[in-house]
């Protein structure tokens, strides 16, 4: 079951590995990265990061909305996270479990827009978002489970 779909291009750490993980009682993370699949450096790191009860799974996008599809996920109380908002779409493209996603932080670079504190977003990007509120999909900007959760279509809307 998907407890949580994350975009957040830090990836594992504190914010995630203590609050969130035991707030949802996860049991198995997964990465969905084609980024991070493709350095060794980047996938010893997390796998060090990660909680020690849960399983840590790193895919790339394709081979994560197949093992999603399939059913072999179902059994874990599942915590998916993306680096950034293009493979968050991919996976809500072709995955219709994916009911909901949680931001909890992008990268700042040139020809960015800051939407919240830790939320910058290209127009392109912008465009995802709401093709992804189109689809249905709730979306909101959450750093950790305390924060009281903002809504990225009314962050956009306000920018």
């Amino acid at each position: 079951m998907i407890k949580l779909t994350r975009i957040d291009h830090r990836l594992l750490h504190g914010q995630v590995v203590f609050r969130w993980s035991k707030t949802l009682g996860i049991d198995c993370i997964l990465i969905a990265s084609d980024t991070v699949i493709n350095d060794e450096l980047r996938m010893g790191a997390l796998r060090m990061a990660k909680p020690s009860n849960c399983k840590l799974v790193i895919k790339n996008v394709d081979d994560s909305i197949k093992a999603l599809i399939s059913g072999v996920t179902d059994k874990y109380q599942l915590l998916i996270i993306t680096e950034n908002i293009t493979d968050a779409y991919r996976l809500c493209q072709k995955v219709e479990a994916i009911k909901e996603i949680n931001f909890g932080g992008t990268r700042m670079t040139e020809g960015k827009k800051q939407i919240s504190k830790a939320i910058f977003v290209t127009d392109e990007e912008i465009e995802m978002i709401e093709k992804m509120n189109e689809m249905g999909i709730k979306m909101n900007v959450q750093m950790v489970p305390d924060d009281t959760p903002e809504d990225i279509m009314k962050l956009i809307k306000g920018r």
